[in-house]
């Protein structure tokens, strides 16, 4: 790979280039990273369209939060153990010493925020440099292909942390993108009882039960579903939530993940009051579950790869957008390579 080959930048909403790449030097503390590929998700496709929330991007910005790579090089401070070694990293730049942070809720830092490819210079590009601090070692083994899906994983694990199931559970996730299969994959190391996925299209029953579901319902036919102990809502989309306040039993617990767009209807208080449900959300991940996210792919409890259903140069941006936003059922995660 030619570590100076090709960089996408975003100038604006809609308007990219596709630029001769400069390596940045580690700094104290920081470590450079080999790209190996990048995921694209939903935030990276509201970053071109214009519509993230503008407290959240900086343009001119090289996009790219979903990705996996080696490490060529390290600054001073930063452990030389680390060079050679397989990793991925938070995208969430933390400042480790406020008081969320020192509460392990990193993803609450209050120090303001910065993010790898939306606010700084993210991985579609053939090397990234970051605070070694934010790094996650894999196996030397480890499929990096499959470990640029951790960050999604990560918020995923972050769900099923908050969401505690326990063995027996009746648990049911809502949503069959990356974060509704991932989390089902991880809850399943929880043994339920019963694991429920819900969509909106029957042809996602085949990915549900691979990612271990034990059943899957279209919400056509999920009238009268309930009873759930643990619900995890990762659809995103602008009733979801508000359906998934139906599903816990009595005093169960119902966990946000989905980022739901403007105008999305609202939770049900009443519901939520008179049956006392427990509420959590989840927005990014900790650094404690980007821990156990990693954890789990290195036991081989959590495989991320079925995901991926295209894999394109970086120069090929934009037709990979238009695949992420072309609505075809039969595409999955898309995945960019530097050259």
């Amino acid at each position: 790979m030619n570590p100076r080959g090709t960089a996408v930048v975003l100038d604006a909403p809609g308007r990219f280039r596709l630029v001769p790449h400069t390596p940045r030097p580690p700094g104290p503390g920081e470590a450079q990273v080999r790209v190996h590929a990048v995921g694209i998700c939903g935030s990276d496709r509201e970053l071109y369209q214009g519509n993230r929330p503008p407290e959240y991007v900086r343009y001119p910005v090289v996009p790219g939060h979903e990705w996996s790579g080696t490490v060529i090089a390290v600054g001073e401070q930063a452990p030389a153990s680390l060079i050679g070694r397989k990793v991925v990293g938070e995208g969430l730049w933390n400042c480790q010493t406020c008081e969320r942070c020192r509460d392990g809720e990193t993803s609450l830092c209050t120090a303001g925020y910065e993010e790898t490819g939306f606010t700084l210079p993210g991985a579609m590009a053939p090397t990234l440099t970051l605070p070694a601090r934010l790094l996650h070692v894999l196996p030397p083994d480890a499929d990096l292909t499959a470990a640029a899906l951790l960050e999604p994983a990560a918020c995923a694990a972050a769900a099923v942390l908050k969401a505690r199931p326990l063995p027996g559970s009746r648990v049911a996730v809502v949503g069959t993108g990356a974060l509704g299969l991932l989390a089902t994959q991880l809850l399943g190391s929880f043994s339920p009882g019963e694991l429920v996925v819900i969509g909106t299209r029957p042809d996602r029953a085949g990915p549900s039960h691979r990612f271990g579901a034990t059943s899957y319902r279209t919400w056509d036919d999920a009238a009268g579903l309930s009873g759930f102990d643990v619900v995890i809502e990762a659809a995103g989309a602008s009733s979801s939530a508000h359906a998934a306040t139906y599903l816990p039993r009595r005093g169960g617990r119902l966990v946000l993940t989905g980022n739901p767009p403007p105008g999305a209807k609202g939770l049900d208080p009443t519901q939520v009051v008179v049956r006392q449900l427990s509420m959590g959300s989840v927005f990014g991940a900790s650094s404690g579950a980007w821990t156990y996210a990693v954890r789990a792919f290195a036991a081989g409890r959590l495989d991320p790869l079925p995901l991926v259903t295209h894999e394109l140069r970086v120069d090929e941006f934009a037709r990979a957008m238009d695949l992420v936003r072309g609505g075809d059922p039969g595409t999955g995660k898309v995945l960019l390579r530097p050259h």
